[in-house]
């Protein structure tokens, strides 16, 4: 668990990839940066509001997960998938304007299902050419 007050998601990743290796039935070497946010999170943003936070990979299945991992099933529905390219020093204006101002003059809402970021070959740490896809769950507004 995590808030955006005190954000470090380092140390989850310190301990997550030496275990990576661990898991023998990835279905690719894509990385999952994961957020759970309990309901309503993005109605009243509050950075104290603690959340989910998993660093993780996608299996064909859960057979082999190691003793020390959890396995989650990401519930299907529709996501608006954005490309960011950058070192990540400007990730939170350019997430800011995604609940901001992308959101909310659509015709979606925000969807209560994970949030995640892919972060694929082309994913370089601190790098300004690395780039990730931003998945953010939405469904239609209600009228």
């Amino acid at each position: 668990m995590m808030n955006y007050a005190t954000y470090n998601p380092v140390p989850l990743w310190q301990s997550f990839m030496p275990l990576k290796k661990e898991i023998k039935n990835t279905v690719s070497n894509d990385v999952y940066s994961l957020q759970q946010f309990p309901e309503g999170f993005w109605d009243q943003f509050n950075p104290l509001t603690y959340f989910g936070k998993w660093a993780a990979v996608e299996v064909s299945n859960f057979d082999t997960i190691p003793v020390s991992m959890y396995s989650l099933v990401i519930p299907s529905g529709c996501y608006v998938v954005f490309d960011y390219k950058g070192d990540g020093s400007d990730a939170p204006a350019f997430f800011e304007a995604i609940f901001s101002s992308w959101i909310p003059n659509s015709e979606y809402v925000v969807d209560n299902r994970p949030h995640f970021e892919i972060l694929g070959e082309k994913y370089r740490k601190g790098d300004p050419n690395s780039e990730e896809e931003i998945w953010i769950p939405i469904r239609l507004k209600l009228i």
